[in-house]
């Protein structure tokens, strides 16, 4: 899958980072989204000479397990950075206002209580098309994004 990379992406900086050790953590919900995202924080990875077998994944059930999984490989301290990634879609009940603040919350506690920093790569779309343009849609990936953003975190 192509992935329309941004402009403020510099990889040659990031290049560093390859040395770096990173974990993701992923829902098993709207998969097919996950897996686009998957995709683009691999390819990412692989263009700084960071190979997919060198980065840990974690499975987790839905997105708001997210905090847990995470959670769990901070406190491994074996890690550099973590994201977590995962697809919140809009449904006919307020589910998705308090799933997707309780994940943002979560997410946003843990990169104050502990010392890796965890990337929220959680797609939060009103529906499956908004969610396919910003996996590897003409709206880019944020997948390849948030893994660039957790590159750059490791050098801080």
């Amino acid at each position: 899958m192509s992935t329309k990379k941004r402009s403020n992406i510099d990889l040659d900086s990031l290049m560093i980072a390859k040395e770096k050790k990173f974990a993701i953590v992923h829902s098993e919900w709207n998969i097919e989204i996950v897996n686009r995202l998957l995709n683009g924080a691999f390819e990412f990875f692989s263009s700084i000479g960071l190979e997919k077998d060198k980065i840990s994944i974690c499975s987790v059930p839905g997105s708001f397990e997210l905090i847990y999984g995470c959670k769990k490989m901070c406190y491994e301290n074996k890690y550099d950075a973590i994201i977590a990634i995962g697809s919140v879609i809009r449904g006919e009940t307020k589910h998705f206002d308090f799933i997707c603040n309780s994940v943002f919350n979560g997410i946003k506690d843990l990169n104050l209580t502990s010392e890796c920093p965890v990337i929220a790569c959680i797609l939060t779309d009103n529906n499956i098309e908004q969610s396919l343009e910003r996996s590897g849609g003409n709206l880019g990936n944020k997948g390849y994004d948030c893994a660039a953003a957790a590159a750059k975190m490791t050098l801080i």
